[in-house]
Formats: C-alpha cells, structure tokens, sequence
C-alpha cells in the first residue's frame, strides 16, 4: 500500500554502501524504530534475518530473505529484500547502488502493507516521514563508517541530492 522511493547522489562508493546495508545485525545502532536484529543464517551472499521494530505502542518482528548481489562489471551494487513471516501482507524493498563521478547514485525503494488495519493506518499518518529518516540515518552511518564524505573531484564539497514520494 505506501509506497516509498528515494533517489540520493552520496560522496560514498557504491561498495561502501552496500557493505553498509548488508550489516544487517548493526541495524539496532543506528537506525531509528530497529529495536533489534538477528541473523539466522548467512551463506554466501544470501541472508536470512530477524528484524524487531518499534514505533509508539507497537512491536513488530519479521523474517526477511535479503540477497546481496555482487559488484558487476560496471560497479553497480544491488541488495533485495523478499518478506517470508511477520506482520506483512507483503513486503518489497531494494536498493541499487550505482558509480557516479561525484560518488554514488543511491535508488532506495519500498512497498508494504501490514496485516493489521490499525498499524498500517498508524504508520501510514508518518509512512514518508519515517522512511526519509530511515534512509537518512544510513547516509550519516556511512559518515560514521567512513569518514566524512570525500570532496568531488575537483576538490567541491558534493551536493546531496533528495527526491521523494
């Protein structure tokens, strides 16, 4: 039902976000409502994760499939999420990590819907907001991580760029 996407140019390497979404069990560090993160297992580069989530009276876990597909030939990065239990009708999420001259285009989207009438028009009062400060709080992880953001080529500080739905 929500629908989000959000398009950012980043001063970070496509590699270096992806390894930063893929820490799915550092999630409770920084991200906001993750109360908690298990992994249940990891081969190769497919893992399967236990994320609790909280917001206002609500707790939430769910298992999610998440598949981190390597660097290709022309430096993209890809991570896709596939929903298997919880509180979801159904949940889709990727993100698409793509070599640009001043750093990184970053394409975050996702589409759920929860079970529950009653939490899904909870969150959809706050849907946007909450999903633009999830995305938010992983860019200033990637600072944490990794630094300040590194200057553009020719020496310019990087404008970021937002663009929401």
């Amino acid at each position: 039902m929500p629908t989000y996407t959000e398009k950012k140019l980043v001063p970070y390497t496509p590699a270096q976000l992806s390894a930063l979404v893929a820490d799915v069990g550092k999630y409770p560090q920084f991200l906001p409502w993750c109360a908690g993160a298990r992994i249940r297992s990891h081969v190769e580069n497919i893992l399967i994760a236990d994320l609790s989530i909280g917001f206002g009276p609500f707790r939430e876990s769910f298992t999610s499939r998440v598949t981190i597909l390597p660097q290709d030939a022309e430096g993209v990065c890809e991570i896709k999420v596939q929903y298997q239990n919880g509180p979801f009708k159904y949940l889709n999420n990727s993100w698409h990590f793509a070599p640009h001259p001043q750093g990184c285009l970053v394409d975050f989207y996702v589409d759920f819907e929860f079970r529950n009438v009653i939490l899904q028009k909870a969150i959809g009062v706050v849907f946007t907001e909450a999903v633009h400060r999830m995305v938010a709080a992983f860019l200033k992880r990637a600072g944490t991580v990794y630094g300040p953001p590194a200057q553009a080529a020719e020496g310019q500080p990087l404008p970021l760029g937002i663009a929401g739905k």
